[in-house]
């Protein structure tokens, strides 16, 4: 008769156990028991994650979680992390650098994010826009936050650029300021000139007179839309040419010339009519 070996226990019987317990306690209320769950090294990214959907988190907790090497080497772990709001300014900064465009993207636009925190996802996203391909900038330029999307408004390929231009978020101002910088290159201006609603608001038709690179068309066009002393402030702080301003200053005497009082008659001379 042929014996069989015992059976041997599963090694994953002790840890399906301690998965189990914890299970359980990150549910818990005290915040001894919460503290030591954060601790312990049979943590999973599950379970990590259920913690940290937790508002009532107790302080400190989120720094223990961080030493916790068993989970923070999960991505979704580390971007639980950054977004909890009990997570301290010292510890979410620093793991911003470790997270992928998108995800800081996300961080970013999310509501309620504080504004150091989403400043500096922002900065994070800029200083890697050199390194993203044209298709993932196409992305950020119609999803990301207003700085991303002003950003790529300096973009050097276009379809970025007219892509940012449509991104809900960019603000007005934001065109004024790119279109009085030096650097704006001209596939912005000639997108700004085409776009079905930034020309239309004033301070954007004052910004292209004072670019060089707005067409002659549109800064007639534009010129004929601004009240007269709003046009002669604009061509003080104009980069416009000598050529292109001289067309300017004839449409400002043409306005004169309309609203001067026509001259006065003639007087008859001295004495009687026979």
């Amino acid at each position: 008769m042929k014996h069989g070996h015992a059976a041997e226990p599963s090694p994953r019987a002790p840890n399906a156990a301690a998965e189990d317990r914890l299970a359980t306690l990150v549910h818990s209320q005290s915040p001894e028991v919460l503290l030591e769950v954060a601790a312990n090294p049979a943590l999973t990214e599950e379970l990590a994650l259920a913690l940290l959907a937790r508002r009532d988190l107790p302080r400190g907790l989120v720094e223990i979680l961080v030493k916790n090497g068993s989970v923070m080497k999960n991505r979704p772990v580390i971007n639980a992390v950054v977004r909890h709001p009990r997570t301290p300014r010292f510890v979410a900064l620093p793991m911003l650098r470790h997270l992928y465009v998108f995800e800081l993207m996300q961080i970013a636009l999310l509501p309620g994010t504080p504004a150091d925190l989403k400043m500096a996802a922002e900065e994070n996203i800029m200083l890697r826009l050199e390194q993203v391909s044209p298709g993932e900038r196409m992305t950020l330029a119609r999803r990301a936050s207003t700085r991303v999307a002003a950003a790529l408004l300096l973009d050097p390929e276009t379809r970025v650029i007219v892509a940012a231009l449509d991104n809900p978020y960019l603000t007005e101002a934001w065109i004024v300021k790119t279109l009085l910088n030096e650097k704006a290159p001209q596939a912005f201006v000639d997108g700004v000139c085409r776009h079905s609603k930034w020309p239309l608001r004033r301070e954007v038709q004052m910004a292209l007179l004072r670019n060089d690179k707005t067409p002659l068309a549109r800064v007639l066009y534009f010129a004929q839309m601004l009240p007269t002393h709003v046009l002669k402030d604009t061509l003080r702080h104009s980069r416009l040419s000598a050529s292109v301003k001289m067309y300017l200053f004839k449409e400002l005497e043409v306005r004169a010339s309309k609203h001067r009082p026509p001259p006065a008659s003639a007087e008859p001379s001295g004495g009687d009519t026979p």
